[in-house]
Protein backbone atom coordinates (compact mmCIF):
# COMPACT_ATOMS: atom_id res chain seq x y z
CA UNK A 1 0.00 0.00 0.00
CA UNK A 2 0.87 3.51 -0.33
CA UNK A 3 -0.63 5.93 1.30
CA UNK A 4 -0.03 9.81 1.68
CA UNK A 5 -0.14 11.63 4.84
CA UNK A 6 -1.94 8.42 6.67
CA UNK A 7 -5.69 9.61 5.26
CA UNK A 8 -6.65 5.74 5.60
CA UNK A 9 -5.48 4.70 8.66
CA UNK A 10 -5.91 1.41 10.40
CA UNK A 11 -9.76 1.47 12.29
CA UNK A 12 -8.08 1.06 15.67
CA UNK A 13 -6.09 4.17 14.78
CA UNK A 14 -8.24 6.59 13.28
CA UNK A 15 -12.23 4.59 13.46
CA UNK A 16 -13.14 8.15 10.86
CA UNK A 17 -11.46 10.00 8.84
CA UNK A 18 -13.20 12.99 7.34
CA UNK A 19 -12.95 14.28 3.78
CA UNK A 20 -14.66 16.68 1.28
CA UNK A 21 -14.44 14.06 -1.70
CA UNK A 22 -13.63 10.60 -2.24
CA UNK A 23 -12.35 9.56 -5.61
CA UNK A 24 -12.33 5.90 -6.06
CA UNK A 25 -10.61 4.33 -9.14
CA UNK A 26 -6.65 5.76 -9.43
CA UNK A 27 -6.75 5.82 -13.27
CA UNK A 28 -5.69 8.70 -15.28
CA UNK A 29 -9.07 10.28 -14.68
CA UNK A 30 -9.31 9.48 -10.81
CA UNK A 31 -5.58 10.75 -10.34
CA UNK A 32 -6.30 14.11 -13.10
CA UNK A 33 -9.71 14.29 -10.85
CA UNK A 34 -8.08 14.18 -7.40
CA UNK A 35 -5.19 16.65 -9.06
CA UNK A 36 -7.62 19.47 -10.09
CA UNK A 37 -9.56 18.97 -6.65
CA UNK A 38 -6.42 19.49 -4.51
CA UNK A 39 -5.02 22.39 -6.19
CA UNK A 40 -8.47 23.82 -5.66
CA UNK A 41 -8.13 23.50 -1.73
CA UNK A 42 -10.92 20.61 -1.96
CA UNK A 43 -9.90 18.03 0.93
CA UNK A 44 -9.97 14.61 -1.70
CA UNK A 45 -9.36 10.96 -0.53
CA UNK A 46 -7.98 8.78 -3.97
CA UNK A 47 -8.35 4.92 -3.15
CA UNK A 48 -7.51 2.33 -5.72
CA UNK A 49 -7.21 -1.31 -5.43
CA UNK A 50 -4.15 -1.59 -8.02
CA UNK A 51 -0.76 -1.18 -6.91
CA UNK A 52 1.51 -1.11 -10.10
CA UNK A 53 0.22 0.44 -13.44
CA UNK A 54 -1.42 -2.09 -16.26
CA UNK A 55 1.49 -2.20 -18.39
CA UNK A 56 -0.91 -2.31 -21.54
CA UNK A 57 -0.54 0.88 -24.01
CA UNK A 58 -4.07 2.42 -24.50
CA UNK A 59 -5.12 5.68 -24.32
CA UNK A 60 -1.78 6.94 -26.19
CA UNK A 61 -3.69 9.95 -28.04
CA UNK A 62 -4.08 12.97 -26.10
CA UNK A 63 -5.69 15.76 -28.08
CA UNK A 64 -4.86 19.80 -27.51
CA UNK A 65 -8.00 20.04 -25.05
CA UNK A 66 -6.31 17.47 -22.94
CA UNK A 67 -2.73 19.06 -22.81
CA UNK A 68 -4.54 22.49 -21.84
CA UNK A 69 -5.87 20.66 -18.83
CA UNK A 70 -2.73 18.94 -18.50
CA UNK A 71 -0.80 22.04 -18.41
CA UNK A 72 -3.38 23.27 -15.89
CA UNK A 73 -2.41 20.39 -13.41
CA UNK A 74 1.14 21.17 -13.63
CA UNK A 75 1.56 17.87 -15.22
CA UNK A 76 2.26 18.78 -18.72
CA UNK A 77 6.13 19.18 -18.74
CA UNK A 78 5.99 15.68 -16.80
CA UNK A 79 4.47 13.84 -19.72
CA UNK A 80 5.85 15.61 -22.52
CA UNK A 81 9.15 14.29 -21.20
CA UNK A 82 7.72 10.60 -20.90
CA UNK A 83 7.19 10.85 -24.67
CA UNK A 84 7.88 7.23 -26.21
CA UNK A 85 7.82 8.57 -29.88
CA UNK A 86 10.28 10.53 -30.96
CA UNK A 87 7.69 12.26 -34.01
CA UNK A 88 5.98 14.77 -31.87
CA UNK A 89 3.32 15.19 -34.49
CA UNK A 90 0.26 13.20 -34.25
CA UNK A 91 -1.62 11.35 -37.36
CA UNK A 92 -2.57 8.45 -38.73
CA UNK A 93 -3.47 6.51 -42.13
CA UNK A 94 -6.47 4.71 -42.76
CA UNK A 95 -5.52 2.53 -45.43
CA UNK A 96 -7.58 -0.17 -47.98
CA UNK A 97 -7.70 -3.98 -47.73
CA UNK A 98 -3.78 -4.22 -46.15
CA UNK A 99 -0.97 -1.95 -44.96
CA UNK A 100 1.35 -2.17 -48.19
CA UNK A 101 -1.87 -2.02 -50.59
CA UNK A 102 -0.85 1.44 -51.27
CA UNK A 103 -3.90 2.79 -51.32
CA UNK A 104 -4.12 5.19 -48.42
CA UNK A 105 -5.40 8.65 -46.89
CA UNK A 106 -4.52 10.19 -43.72
CA UNK A 107 -6.96 10.30 -40.91
CA UNK A 108 -6.90 12.12 -37.54
CA UNK A 109 -4.02 14.16 -38.05
CA UNK A 110 -5.19 16.64 -35.26
CA UNK A 111 -2.63 19.04 -35.83
CA UNK A 112 -4.84 20.87 -38.37
CA UNK A 113 -6.55 22.27 -35.58
CA UNK A 114 -3.53 22.96 -33.65
CA UNK A 115 -3.84 27.02 -34.12
CA UNK A 116 -7.00 27.18 -32.30
CA UNK A 117 -5.94 25.56 -29.00
CA UNK A 118 -3.20 26.47 -26.29
CA UNK A 119 -1.32 23.81 -26.29
CA UNK A 120 -0.46 21.20 -29.01
CA UNK A 121 -1.63 17.52 -28.83
CA UNK A 122 1.06 14.52 -27.64
CA UNK A 123 0.93 10.82 -27.48
CA UNK A 124 2.43 8.33 -25.20
CA UNK A 125 0.99 4.90 -23.83
CA UNK A 126 -1.23 5.23 -20.83
CA UNK A 127 0.85 4.07 -18.29
CA UNK A 128 3.42 6.78 -18.59
CA UNK A 129 0.55 9.31 -18.38
CA UNK A 130 -0.55 7.92 -15.66
CA UNK A 131 3.26 7.94 -13.77
CA UNK A 132 3.33 11.54 -14.56
CA UNK A 133 -0.22 12.30 -12.88
CA UNK A 134 0.92 10.09 -10.33
CA UNK A 135 3.89 11.93 -9.59
CA UNK A 136 1.68 15.38 -9.65
CA UNK A 137 -0.30 13.58 -7.36
CA UNK A 138 2.69 12.96 -5.16
CA UNK A 139 4.45 16.26 -5.06
CA UNK A 140 0.68 18.24 -4.34
CA UNK A 141 0.65 15.79 -1.14
CA UNK A 142 -2.84 14.77 -1.96
CA UNK A 143 -4.26 12.05 0.18
CA UNK A 144 -3.16 8.51 -1.69
CA UNK A 145 -4.08 4.66 -0.75
CA UNK A 146 -2.99 2.44 -3.36
CA UNK A 147 -4.07 -1.27 -3.04
CA UNK A 148 -7.17 -0.85 -1.11
CA UNK A 149 -10.54 -1.60 -2.09
CA UNK A 150 -13.30 0.90 -1.28
CA UNK A 151 -17.48 0.04 -1.06
CA UNK A 152 -20.01 2.61 -0.52
CA UNK A 153 -21.91 1.68 2.47
CA UNK A 154 -24.09 4.92 3.38
CA UNK A 155 -25.33 7.93 1.65
CA UNK A 156 -27.38 10.39 3.65
CA UNK A 157 -28.29 14.38 3.22
CA UNK A 158 -24.84 15.23 4.76
CA UNK A 159 -22.54 12.66 2.86
CA UNK A 160 -21.39 9.51 1.95
CA UNK A 161 -19.55 6.64 4.41
CA UNK A 162 -17.08 4.67 2.09
CA UNK A 163 -15.56 1.71 3.54
CA UNK A 164 -12.26 0.24 2.16
CA UNK A 165 -9.83 -2.92 2.57
CA UNK A 166 -6.65 -3.47 1.66
CA UNK A 167 -5.05 -7.16 1.51
CA UNK A 168 -4.13 -7.91 4.69
CA UNK A 169 -7.59 -7.53 6.09
CA UNK A 170 -7.34 -4.18 7.38
CA UNK A 171 -10.61 -1.93 7.17
CA UNK A 172 -10.96 1.86 6.88
CA UNK A 173 -13.71 4.28 6.90
CA UNK A 174 -13.68 7.46 5.21
CA UNK A 175 -16.48 10.02 5.66
CA UNK A 176 -16.66 12.74 2.73
CA UNK A 177 -19.45 15.08 1.22
CA UNK A 178 -18.74 13.47 -2.07
CA UNK A 179 -17.85 10.58 -3.99
CA UNK A 180 -16.83 10.53 -7.29
CA UNK A 181 -16.56 6.61 -9.08
CA UNK A 182 -13.57 6.66 -11.66
CA UNK A 183 -13.31 2.63 -11.20
CA UNK A 184 -14.00 1.99 -14.34
CA UNK A 185 -16.39 0.53 -17.19
CA UNK A 186 -17.03 -2.44 -13.97
CA UNK A 187 -17.99 0.16 -11.74
CA UNK A 188 -19.11 -1.02 -8.79
CA UNK A 189 -19.81 1.44 -7.54
CA UNK A 190 -22.02 2.87 -10.25
CA UNK A 191 -24.03 -0.73 -9.67
CA UNK A 192 -24.10 0.54 -5.46
CA UNK A 193 -25.52 3.25 -6.13
CA UNK A 194 -28.31 2.25 -8.65
CA UNK A 195 -27.08 3.67 -12.35
CA UNK A 196 -28.31 1.74 -14.43
CA UNK A 197 -26.60 1.71 -18.23
CA UNK A 198 -27.43 1.92 -21.77
CA UNK A 199 -25.94 -0.79 -23.80
CA UNK A 200 -25.23 -1.64 -27.34
CA UNK A 201 -23.33 -5.12 -28.21
CA UNK A 202 -21.71 -4.80 -31.57
CA UNK A 203 -21.34 -8.75 -30.90
CA UNK A 204 -18.18 -8.68 -32.02
CA UNK A 205 -15.05 -10.07 -30.37
CA UNK A 206 -11.46 -8.21 -30.68
CA UNK A 207 -8.18 -8.86 -30.07
CA UNK A 208 -5.01 -6.82 -28.77
CA UNK A 209 -2.05 -8.10 -29.13
CA UNK A 210 1.07 -5.61 -28.02
CA UNK A 211 4.75 -6.72 -29.82
CA UNK A 212 7.61 -5.23 -31.41
CA UNK A 213 8.51 -5.70 -35.02
CA UNK A 214 11.51 -3.66 -36.56
CA UNK A 215 10.22 -5.24 -39.95
CA UNK A 216 7.48 -3.63 -39.35
CA UNK A 217 9.19 -0.38 -38.51
CA UNK A 218 10.45 -0.43 -41.91
CA UNK A 219 7.28 -1.54 -43.68
CA UNK A 220 5.39 1.79 -42.49
CA UNK A 221 8.74 4.07 -42.94
CA UNK A 222 6.66 5.03 -46.46
CA UNK A 223 4.44 6.66 -43.89
CA UNK A 224 6.56 9.62 -42.33
CA UNK A 225 5.07 11.19 -39.46
CA UNK A 226 2.05 8.81 -39.48
CA UNK A 227 1.77 6.86 -35.86
CA UNK A 228 -1.33 4.79 -36.05
CA UNK A 229 -3.01 2.76 -39.10
CA UNK A 230 -6.67 1.83 -39.63
CA UNK A 231 -6.24 -1.03 -42.37
CA UNK A 232 -10.31 -1.76 -43.97
CA UNK A 233 -10.15 -5.45 -45.05
CA UNK A 234 -13.58 -6.48 -46.77
CA UNK A 235 -13.85 -9.63 -44.99
CA UNK A 236 -14.23 -7.93 -41.50
CA UNK A 237 -17.44 -5.85 -43.04
CA UNK A 238 -16.47 -2.32 -41.42
CA UNK A 239 -14.41 -3.13 -38.09
CA UNK A 240 -10.95 -2.24 -38.29
CA UNK A 241 -7.97 -3.93 -37.82
CA UNK A 242 -5.91 -1.03 -36.59
CA UNK A 243 -1.67 -1.02 -35.79
CA UNK A 244 -0.17 2.11 -33.80
CA UNK A 245 3.19 2.46 -32.86
CA UNK A 246 3.75 2.32 -29.14
CA UNK A 247 7.17 3.97 -29.29
CA UNK A 248 10.09 4.56 -31.91
CA UNK A 249 12.09 1.49 -30.82
CA UNK A 250 9.66 -1.07 -33.22
CA UNK A 251 6.92 -1.19 -30.18
CA UNK A 252 3.58 -1.60 -31.90
CA UNK A 253 0.14 -3.03 -30.59
CA UNK A 254 -2.61 -4.05 -33.02
CA UNK A 255 -6.34 -4.20 -32.43
CA UNK A 256 -8.35 -6.91 -34.81
CA UNK A 257 -11.63 -8.51 -34.99
CA UNK A 258 -11.35 -12.51 -34.20
CA UNK A 259 -14.09 -15.70 -34.68
CA UNK A 260 -15.01 -15.78 -30.62
CA UNK A 261 -14.50 -19.89 -30.86
CA UNK A 262 -10.84 -19.04 -32.11
CA UNK A 263 -9.20 -17.33 -29.31
CA UNK A 264 -7.26 -20.79 -27.77
CA UNK A 265 -5.75 -21.18 -31.03
CA UNK A 266 -5.42 -17.90 -32.54
CA UNK A 267 -2.62 -17.50 -34.74
CA UNK A 268 -0.96 -14.45 -33.99
CA UNK A 269 1.38 -13.86 -37.30
CA UNK A 270 -0.92 -14.62 -39.74
CA UNK A 271 -3.52 -12.15 -38.01
CA UNK A 272 -1.28 -9.61 -38.29
CA UNK A 273 0.49 -10.70 -41.81
CA UNK A 274 -3.01 -10.20 -42.94
CA UNK A 275 -3.31 -6.68 -41.59
CA UNK A 276 0.18 -5.89 -43.16
CA UNK A 277 0.07 -7.50 -46.25
CA UNK A 278 3.17 -9.58 -46.14
CA UNK A 279 4.60 -11.42 -43.03
CA UNK A 280 6.65 -9.92 -40.77
CA UNK A 281 8.72 -11.92 -37.36
CA UNK A 282 7.61 -10.45 -34.49
CA UNK A 283 8.32 -10.39 -30.63
CA UNK A 284 4.66 -10.95 -28.96
CA UNK A 285 4.30 -9.57 -25.20
CA UNK A 286 0.56 -9.52 -25.05
CA UNK A 287 -2.49 -10.94 -26.25
CA UNK A 288 -5.87 -10.07 -24.86
CA UNK A 289 -9.93 -10.04 -25.86
CA UNK A 290 -12.66 -7.25 -25.97
CA UNK A 291 -15.85 -7.13 -26.69
CA UNK A 292 -16.72 -4.72 -28.88
CA UNK A 293 -19.57 -2.28 -27.49
CA UNK A 294 -20.61 1.05 -25.91
CA UNK A 295 -22.31 1.74 -22.62
CA UNK A 296 -23.57 5.19 -21.49
CA UNK A 297 -24.81 5.90 -17.94
CA UNK A 298 -28.17 6.73 -17.91
CA UNK A 299 -27.63 9.38 -15.64
CA UNK A 300 -23.72 10.90 -14.07
CA UNK A 301 -25.15 11.40 -10.65
CA UNK A 302 -27.15 9.53 -8.15
CA UNK A 303 -27.08 12.12 -5.27
CA UNK A 304 -23.41 12.74 -3.83
CA UNK A 305 -22.37 9.83 -5.87
CA UNK A 306 -20.75 10.79 -9.61
CA UNK A 307 -19.41 8.91 -12.37
CA UNK A 308 -16.84 10.22 -14.32
CA UNK A 309 -14.26 8.22 -17.23
CA UNK A 310 -15.02 4.68 -17.86
CA UNK A 311 -17.74 4.27 -15.04
CA UNK A 312 -19.96 6.85 -17.03
CA UNK A 313 -19.14 5.72 -20.74
CA UNK A 314 -16.83 3.58 -22.88
CA UNK A 315 -17.21 2.20 -26.14
CA UNK A 316 -14.50 1.08 -28.73
CA UNK A 317 -10.63 2.14 -28.93
CA UNK A 318 -11.13 4.10 -32.39
CA UNK A 319 -10.23 7.64 -32.26
CA UNK A 320 -9.04 8.36 -29.22
CA UNK A 321 -11.81 9.75 -27.71
CA UNK A 322 -11.74 7.38 -24.81
CA UNK A 323 -9.16 9.21 -22.19
CA UNK A 324 -10.01 12.16 -23.82
CA UNK A 325 -13.64 11.94 -22.86
CA UNK A 326 -12.80 11.18 -19.46
CA UNK A 327 -10.22 13.76 -19.00
CA UNK A 328 -12.99 16.50 -20.10
CA UNK A 329 -15.52 14.90 -17.49
CA UNK A 330 -12.77 15.62 -14.55
CA UNK A 331 -12.31 19.37 -15.73
CA UNK A 332 -15.66 19.37 -15.57
CA UNK A 333 -16.77 18.35 -12.08
CA UNK A 334 -13.73 19.95 -10.17
CA UNK A 335 -14.52 23.05 -10.28
CA UNK A 336 -18.74 22.55 -9.66
CA UNK A 337 -17.46 20.24 -6.50
CA UNK A 338 -15.58 23.38 -5.37
CA UNK A 339 -18.01 25.84 -5.62
CA UNK A 340 -20.59 23.56 -3.74
CA UNK A 341 -17.95 22.52 -0.75
CA UNK A 342 -16.95 26.62 -0.27
CA UNK A 343 -20.38 27.88 -0.98
CA UNK A 344 -22.55 25.15 0.51
CA UNK A 345 -24.77 26.05 -3.03
CA UNK A 346 -24.95 22.54 -4.20
CA UNK A 347 -27.23 23.81 -7.59
CA UNK A 348 -24.10 23.96 -10.22
CA UNK A 349 -23.81 20.44 -9.59
CA UNK A 350 -27.09 19.24 -12.00
CA UNK A 351 -25.12 20.89 -14.90
CA UNK A 352 -22.46 18.31 -14.81
CA UNK A 353 -24.79 15.28 -16.27
CA UNK A 354 -26.27 18.18 -17.99
CA UNK A 355 -23.76 18.48 -19.96
CA UNK A 356 -21.41 15.95 -20.14
CA UNK A 357 -23.29 13.03 -20.82
CA UNK A 358 -24.79 14.40 -24.25
CA UNK A 359 -21.30 15.19 -25.13
CA UNK A 360 -20.53 11.13 -25.12
CA UNK A 361 -23.79 10.35 -26.46
CA UNK A 362 -23.19 12.06 -29.50
CA UNK A 363 -19.10 11.71 -29.59
CA UNK A 364 -20.44 7.77 -29.74
CA UNK A 365 -22.90 7.85 -32.22
CA UNK A 366 -21.27 10.29 -34.78
CA UNK A 367 -17.58 9.56 -34.70
CA UNK A 368 -17.66 5.68 -33.77
CA UNK A 369 -20.66 4.29 -34.33
CA UNK A 370 -21.79 6.29 -37.37
CA UNK A 371 -18.31 5.70 -38.80
CA UNK A 372 -18.55 1.40 -38.43
CA UNK A 373 -21.42 2.06 -40.57
CA UNK A 374 -20.01 4.54 -43.04
CA UNK A 375 -16.95 1.74 -43.41
CA UNK A 376 -19.25 -1.24 -43.84
CA UNK A 377 -21.33 0.43 -46.15
CA UNK A 378 -18.46 1.74 -48.38
CA UNK A 379 -16.96 -1.60 -48.35
CA UNK A 380 -19.95 -3.40 -49.08
CA UNK A 381 -20.35 -1.31 -52.36
CA UNK A 382 -17.13 -0.91 -53.62
CA UNK A 383 -13.83 -2.73 -54.56
CA UNK A 384 -10.91 -1.32 -56.37
CA UNK A 385 -11.82 -3.08 -59.32
CA UNK A 386 -15.45 -2.02 -59.61
CA UNK A 387 -16.23 1.89 -61.50
CA UNK A 388 -16.22 4.38 -58.80
CA UNK A 389 -13.74 2.99 -55.81
CA UNK A 390 -11.74 5.61 -56.76
CA UNK A 391 -13.99 8.66 -56.56
CA UNK A 392 -15.24 7.40 -53.71
CA UNK A 393 -12.52 6.64 -51.92
CA UNK A 394 -11.30 10.25 -52.89
CA UNK A 395 -14.77 11.25 -51.13
CA UNK A 396 -14.14 9.76 -47.91
CA UNK A 397 -10.09 11.18 -47.75
CA UNK A 398 -12.10 14.83 -48.19
CA UNK A 399 -14.73 13.75 -45.27
CA UNK A 400 -11.49 12.68 -43.18
CA UNK A 401 -9.61 16.03 -43.50
CA UNK A 402 -12.92 17.57 -41.88
CA UNK A 403 -13.40 14.76 -39.46
CA UNK A 404 -10.88 16.06 -36.83
CA UNK A 405 -12.55 20.09 -37.26
CA UNK A 406 -15.92 18.75 -36.44
CA UNK A 407 -14.91 17.54 -33.09
CA UNK A 408 -15.73 20.40 -30.90
CA UNK A 409 -17.86 19.54 -27.88
CA UNK A 410 -19.98 22.38 -26.88
CA UNK A 411 -22.49 22.84 -24.10
CA UNK A 412 -25.13 24.82 -25.98
CA UNK A 413 -28.10 23.61 -24.11
CA UNK A 414 -26.40 23.89 -20.91
CA UNK A 415 -28.47 25.78 -18.16
CA UNK A 416 -24.78 27.09 -17.11
CA UNK A 417 -24.86 28.70 -20.16
CA UNK A 418 -26.40 31.97 -21.13
CA UNK A 419 -27.23 32.42 -24.79
CA UNK A 420 -26.26 29.24 -26.32
CA UNK A 421 -27.55 27.76 -29.74
CA UNK A 422 -29.54 25.62 -27.91
CA UNK A 423 -27.39 22.18 -28.50
CA UNK A 424 -24.70 19.91 -26.55
CA UNK A 425 -22.73 17.80 -28.52
CA UNK A 426 -19.77 16.67 -29.57
CA UNK A 427 -20.18 17.47 -33.27
CA UNK A 428 -19.32 21.08 -33.51
CA UNK A 429 -16.75 23.68 -35.89
CA UNK A 430 -13.21 25.06 -34.39
CA UNK A 431 -13.75 29.17 -34.85
CA UNK A 432 -11.83 31.97 -33.12
CA UNK A 433 -15.10 33.89 -32.68
CA UNK A 434 -16.15 33.58 -28.74
CA UNK A 435 -19.55 31.80 -28.78
CA UNK A 436 -21.37 30.52 -25.83
CA UNK A 437 -21.19 26.91 -25.03
CA UNK A 438 -17.71 26.50 -26.93
CA UNK A 439 -14.25 26.40 -25.20
CA UNK A 440 -12.35 29.70 -25.59
CA UNK A 441 -9.81 29.55 -28.45
CA UNK A 442 -6.16 31.63 -28.33
CA UNK A 443 -7.40 34.83 -30.34
CA UNK A 444 -3.92 34.37 -32.26
CA UNK A 445 -1.37 31.72 -31.95
CA UNK A 446 1.28 33.45 -30.12
CA UNK A 447 -1.50 34.11 -27.30
CA UNK A 448 -1.28 30.62 -26.24
CA UNK A 449 0.50 31.72 -23.17
CA UNK A 450 -1.84 33.18 -21.40
CA UNK A 451 -3.91 29.59 -20.23
CA UNK A 452 -2.88 29.89 -17.22
CA UNK A 453 -4.53 33.61 -16.40
CA UNK A 454 -7.62 31.67 -17.84
CA UNK A 455 -7.64 28.86 -16.01
CA UNK A 456 -8.72 27.94 -12.17
CA UNK A 457 -11.62 30.26 -11.44
CA UNK A 458 -13.75 32.07 -13.76
CA UNK A 459 -12.00 35.06 -16.06
CA UNK A 460 -13.21 37.96 -17.56
CA UNK A 461 -11.70 39.33 -20.50
CA UNK A 462 -13.14 42.86 -21.11
CA UNK A 463 -11.97 45.11 -23.28
CA UNK A 464 -12.48 48.18 -20.47
CA UNK A 465 -10.95 46.18 -17.27
CA UNK A 466 -11.08 49.82 -15.42
CA UNK A 467 -14.80 49.72 -15.55
CA UNK A 468 -15.33 45.67 -14.36
CA UNK A 469 -15.99 47.06 -10.36
CA UNK A 470 -18.97 46.10 -10.16
CA UNK A 471 -19.00 42.48 -11.46
CA UNK A 472 -16.27 41.85 -9.33
CA UNK A 473 -17.73 43.28 -5.91
CA UNK A 474 -20.58 41.00 -7.27
CA UNK A 475 -18.08 37.77 -7.90
CA UNK A 476 -16.95 38.02 -4.18
CA UNK A 477 -20.35 38.40 -2.56
CA UNK A 478 -21.50 35.72 -4.10
CA UNK A 479 -17.94 33.75 -3.54
CA UNK A 480 -16.25 32.84 -7.08
CA UNK A 481 -13.12 33.74 -8.05
CA UNK A 482 -12.53 35.84 -10.82
CA UNK A 483 -10.17 37.08 -12.86
CA UNK A 484 -9.72 40.25 -14.86
CA UNK A 485 -8.05 39.76 -17.77
CA UNK A 486 -7.63 43.28 -20.44
CA UNK A 487 -8.72 42.08 -23.66
CA UNK A 488 -6.50 44.13 -26.68
CA UNK A 489 -7.82 45.76 -29.52
CA UNK A 490 -7.17 43.04 -31.91
CA UNK A 491 -8.25 40.56 -29.43
CA UNK A 492 -11.98 42.00 -29.53
CA UNK A 493 -11.78 41.82 -33.07
CA UNK A 494 -10.94 38.30 -33.39
CA UNK A 495 -13.46 37.41 -30.53
CA UNK A 496 -15.90 39.74 -31.68
CA UNK A 497 -16.95 40.55 -28.17
CA UNK A 498 -16.47 43.29 -25.84
CA UNK A 499 -16.51 40.66 -22.68
CA UNK A 500 -16.00 37.57 -22.43
CA UNK A 501 -16.61 35.25 -19.26
CA UNK A 502 -14.46 32.06 -19.19
CA UNK A 503 -15.41 29.39 -17.06
CA UNK A 504 -12.79 27.66 -14.96
CA UNK A 505 -12.56 24.93 -17.82
CA UNK A 506 -12.09 27.15 -20.77
CA UNK A 507 -15.66 27.21 -22.23
CA UNK A 508 -17.18 30.13 -22.57
CA UNK A 509 -20.15 30.79 -20.44
CA UNK A 510 -21.52 34.05 -21.48
CA UNK A 511 -20.92 37.02 -24.26
CA UNK A 512 -20.78 41.17 -24.30
CA UNK A 513 -20.86 41.92 -27.90
CA UNK A 514 -21.53 45.37 -26.79
CA UNK A 515 -21.35 47.06 -23.59
CA UNK A 516 -20.40 44.60 -20.03
CA UNK A 517 -21.81 41.57 -18.59
CA UNK A 518 -23.91 41.74 -15.46
CA UNK A 519 -23.82 40.21 -12.00
CA UNK A 520 -26.84 38.31 -12.93
CA UNK A 521 -24.97 36.33 -16.19
CA UNK A 522 -22.04 35.54 -13.79
CA UNK A 523 -24.72 34.17 -11.12
CA UNK A 524 -26.07 31.67 -13.72
CA UNK A 525 -22.52 30.31 -14.78
CA UNK A 526 -21.18 29.63 -11.41
CA UNK A 527 -24.79 28.57 -9.91
CA UNK A 528 -25.15 31.25 -7.30
CA UNK A 529 -28.67 32.70 -8.49
CA UNK A 530 -29.25 32.40 -4.90
CA UNK A 531 -26.51 34.60 -3.01
CA UNK A 532 -26.84 37.22 -5.75
CA UNK A 533 -30.67 37.43 -4.71
CA UNK A 534 -29.67 37.84 -1.18
CA UNK A 535 -26.75 39.73 -0.89
CA UNK A 536 -27.45 41.98 -3.90
CA UNK A 537 -31.29 42.05 -4.68
CA UNK A 538 -31.03 44.89 -6.86
CA UNK A 539 -29.11 43.15 -9.54
CA UNK A 540 -31.93 41.43 -11.78
CA UNK A 541 -30.83 37.56 -12.71
CA UNK A 542 -31.45 37.38 -16.65
CA UNK A 543 -34.30 34.91 -17.47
Amino acid sequence: MTRSRGTVQDMASHPVAQTDVVVIGGGPVGVALAIDLTQRGIRCQLIERRTRLQPIPKGQNLTQRTMEYMALLGAEDAIRARRTIADTRVGGMMVYGRLTSGIAYDWLVRSAVSGFYHRRPERLPQPETERALRGRLTDLGTHASFGWTAEVTGVDPDGVTVVSRDAHGRIATTRARFVVACDGSGSRTRTAAGITQTRVDHDRTMALVVFRSRDLDRIVARYPQRQFFSVLHPRHDGYWQFLGRVDSEAGWFFHAPVAAHSQAELDIPQLVAEAVGEPVPLDVQHVGFWDLRFALADSYRAGRIFLAGDAAHSHPPYGGYGVNSGFEDAANLAWKLQIAITTGDESILDSYDEERRPVFASTAEDFIDSAIRSDRDFLRTFEPETPGFTAEWERRAERAATEVAAYAPHYGSSSRIVGGDGVTSAWGDHRVRARPGYRLSPWEPSAAEVLERLGGGFALLSAAPEQTGPLERAAREMGVRLTVVPLQADAVTAYQAQEILVRPDLYVAAVARNGGLTPGELAIASGREAALDRDAGEMSVPV
